[in-house]
Order: C-alpha cells, then structure tokens, then sequence
C-alpha cells in the first residue's frame, strides 16, 4: 500500500526536524564525548579530536538551544562551567546506537 503524499511529506518534515537539531559533523560526537561522562568544555574538547575552541562554543550553545544540554555555571573562584545532559537528549540513544549499528555495517560494505 503506498502512503498518502501528506503522510510522505510529514515524515520528511519529521526527519528534517530531527536532522536540524543533530546534524553537522561536531553535534553527535559531543552529546556522544557527554554520554561517557565528560562534562566540563575542555574535557570535551580534548576527548574529540580536531575541534577547534570556537566550534565547540558554537555547537554547545546550539544543543542548548535544542534544549539537548544544559550549561551549569558554578560560582566559585575561578568560576566553573559544566554541561549536562538533559533527560530530553537521552531520546536519542537508541537513534544514536541505530547510527553506530549502520556505519559499522556500511563499512564492511553494506549488508
């Protein structure tokens, strides 16, 4: 049975929401560097190799925007910045495993 073109339209739409919050080359690795527990920028910065200072300011403040972290300023002497998970980003864990289940299949060439 093929699908109604609204119901093909919403999924596209779907996907291209979720594209929009995780896409780019640096978003999954940093929520992945976060998920093995590191919590404070230069921690994730070292963890992910390649990433420059200012893309990772830029990235983090788009997954706080995607309401997928939090930013966490203690206030101490030298102030303190860490970043949390949020429970929201927890959602995409099995998204995420599916990623690293197909890319381990694609690179040994597909099925």
């Amino acid at each position: 049975m093929k699908e109604k073109e609204s119901d093909i339209a919403n999924r596209i739409a779907h996907v291209q929401n979720t594209l929009a919050a995780i896409s780019g080359k640096w978003k999954l690795p940093i929520l992945m560097s976060m998920y093995s527990g590191k919590s404070r920028f230069r921690d994730i910065q070292r963890n992910i190799p390649a990433i420059t200072t200012r893309v990772l300011s830029k990235e983090l403040k788009d997954l706080e925007a995607s309401k997928l972290i939090i930013r966490i300023v203690k206030d101490s002497y030298p102030v303190s910045i860490e970043y949390k998970l949020t429970t929201y980003s927890y959602t995409l864990t099995p998204v995420v495993d599916e990623m690293i289940k197909w890319g381990k299949q694609h690179s040994k060439g597909g099925l």
